[in-house]
């Protein structure tokens, strides 16, 4: 009986520890001290390489995943002629975000080697016929709400990507699609007011990444009508978040981390005083100079959506340079987001269209956040 009693004590002690036994995560955060990682850097070498992804795919028309709604058989139309604009690269606000990484490396890598190339696709594609028919798409009774708002962000950044360019081509081409962010920016002001909650997914729809992208072009254009939304939206949104559970990230198929996309977007809208306050509260942990986060590993790049993990990292990287950007306490997350860029950045280039489609703007993106 004594033996019994004995093993009975042992059982509950082991399972009272088990019990408050720390829970494993999908992001393996740990305390890991990064001394040093490289920076991985855009040059012109690198830019040659990364402008093969949207060249090669901004022109080709299928495979194409429409994400249409179709209210007769009139709407059964080819991509092209559905979207002369952007029918290339699988889907359309791929093809919008393959025109920006295009404009981006022209602006900033005027001897592009394929720069004759690249500029002659971009007034060929971004036209005024073109664009008039790209509008006309989302007066149709059953598309209004179309690429809401992950497209609609990529088509405001090309917008600013073109207003930033200074180049006779870019203003052509920025005149030639104000009709098209006219009709985006109005979107943005119809629907953010009427949106009761957030959209907290690490995928297309996510909110916090859609009105990142549009405070740039507001800041950028002097919207301040768009900007003063996005502001006061915002901060309605996620003004009173805290504990974000990043350890829960990255899902399966993420690209984006609802996390971070929205410490970014908060970075943006608040002041530094009240940033340093709120990002204590909403991801206090990485205020620790330990703090680490894993990449996300990709298991099969030419799974469409297992390949998305790739994009998560170089998402995470731009989030986390915004975070850090004038803050010193923060300097040490640049060693994690270098880190991130390090992992993805050689493998898509060359590698399946399931990836190449895309993540050459992810990898762009997050290269032009770093500090220089």
């Amino acid at each position: 009986m004594k033996h019994l009693f004995l093993i009975i004590l042992v059982i509950i002690s082991f399972g009272c520890k088990q019990k408050n036994k720390p829970q494993t995560n999908n992001s393996q955060i740990t305390s890991v001290h990064l001394e040093g990682v490289q920076t991985p850097i855009l040059n012109l070498a690198q830019a040659n390489r990364l402008a093969e992804l949207p060249l090669s795919c901004v022109g080709v028309e299928y495979p194409n995943k429409l994400n249409q709604t179709i209210g007769s058989s009139e709407d059964l139309k080819s991509p092209r002629e559905l979207h002369p604009a952007f029918y290339g690269c699988f889907d359309w606000h791929s093809a919008v975000h393959g025109h920006w990484s295009l404009v981006s490396l022209l602006r900033q890598f005027p001897e592009l080697k394929k720069r004759k190339k690249a500029i002659s696709w971009l007034q060929q594609s971004i036209s005024k016929e073109n664009i008039k028919k790209e509008v006309a798409y989302f007066y149709s009774k059953h598309n209004a709400s179309y690429e809401r708002t992950y497209g609609w962000a990529w088509l405001l950044k090309l917008a600013e990507e073109l207003h930033k360019w200074d180049d006779a081509v870019a203003r052509d081409l920025e005149q030639n699609l104000k009709p098209l962010t006219d009709l985006i920016v109005g979107k943005y002001l119809e629907f953010l007011p009427k949106l009761n909650y957030p959209i907290r997914v690490g995928e297309h729809p996510n909110t916090a990444f859609g009105l990142s992208f549009a405070y740039d072009y507001a800041e950028t254009l002097n919207n301040i009508k768009l900007k003063r939304l996005i502001e006061e939206r915002a901060k309605d949104f996620y003004q009173n978040d805290a504990a974000c559970p990043i350890e829960w990230e990255p899902s399966g198929f993420d690209f984006l981390s609802p996390c971070l996309e929205e410490a970014a977007l908060m970075k943006r809208v608040l002041s530094k005083q009240e940033f340093k306050t709120w990002i204590a509260k909403f991801l206090q942990q990485l205020g620790d100079k330990a703090f680490y986060i894993e990449t996300g590993k990709v298991s099969d790049r030419t799974d469409g959506k297992l390949v998305h993990l790739d994009g998560v990292n170089f998402s995470r990287a731009w989030s986390l340079y915004k975070i850090a950007q004038d803050i010193p306490e923060y300097e040490h997350l640049k060693n994690i987001a270098n880190q991130h860029i390090n992992y993805s950045l050689p493998s898509i280039v060359g590698d399946s269209y399931e990836g190449g489609h895309w993540l050459g703007s992810f990898a762009i993106y997050a290269l032009n956040s770093i500090d220089r």
